[in-house]
């Protein structure tokens, strides 16, 4: 397994060069980050270089690192994570892509070159707000199209900011600011005088 992660990173670096922002192998498994300017052209080459031939992209998941581990993230906020696999060479690569600015974070759209990544971006841009350039119909997956904000940013309130309700006046759905009281849920001891003894 270690010579066949360590050919692989070899040609990687062979072929993507100076595009390579670093390479991880830690736990079996490459990570490769690569520049949001770089993004569409290198996933073309993963795709197209013999020696690579990731045909298939498994997912693309969004990523806050606003608070990552113990502290304080010192980087960009937002990525796109993309697992890629070759199924000619039985490989698997994760290719990591920081947005640049964290106010609107934008990445290149690879449904081009691998066109089960529709999906898989519609939902980044939805739970995360990571605007996919190039996407031919970049719009909301999960939430309603009403939603305000994107839920799995850090920053995103627990309880949201609206809620939704049938209203049997109105014959139809509303949308409200939310009525939802926090409580302090605090548990309750229950003690028997003969517990124990």
């Amino acid at each position: 397994m270690a010579q066949k992660l360590e050919t692989l990173a070899a040609a990687l670096t062979n072929t993507l060069g100076d595009k390579v922002v670093s390479l991880v192998n830690r736990l079996d498994e490459i990570t490769l980050t690569v520049a949001a300017s770089d993004w569409l052209a290198v996933a073309r080459l993963l795709r197209d270089t013999a020696a690579l031939r990731f045909e298939q992209c498994i997912d693309i998941s969004g990523i806050d690192y606003s608070h990552y581990k113990d502290g304080e993230w010192d980087g960009a906020r937002f990525a796109a994570v993309c697992h890629l696999l070759s199924v000619s060479n039985n490989q698997r690569l994760r290719v990591r892509v920081f947005a640049v600015d964290d106010d609107f974070p934008v990445i290149d759209s690879v449904v081009d070159v691998w066109p089960g990544a529709n999906w898989f971006e519609r939902e980044a841009f939805d739970l995360f707000g990571i605007v996919f350039s190039g996407h031919p119909d970049l719009r909301r997956i999960l939430t309603d199209y009403g939603f305000v904000g994107h839920p799995f940013r850090k920053d995103f309130p627990l309880s949201g900011y609206v809620e939704m309700r049938y209203d049997p006046e109105q014959q139809r759905v509303v949308y409200q600011p939310v009525t939802i009281e926090p409580r302090e849920i605090t548990p309750r001891i229950i003690r028997e005088e003969t517990y124990g003894g």
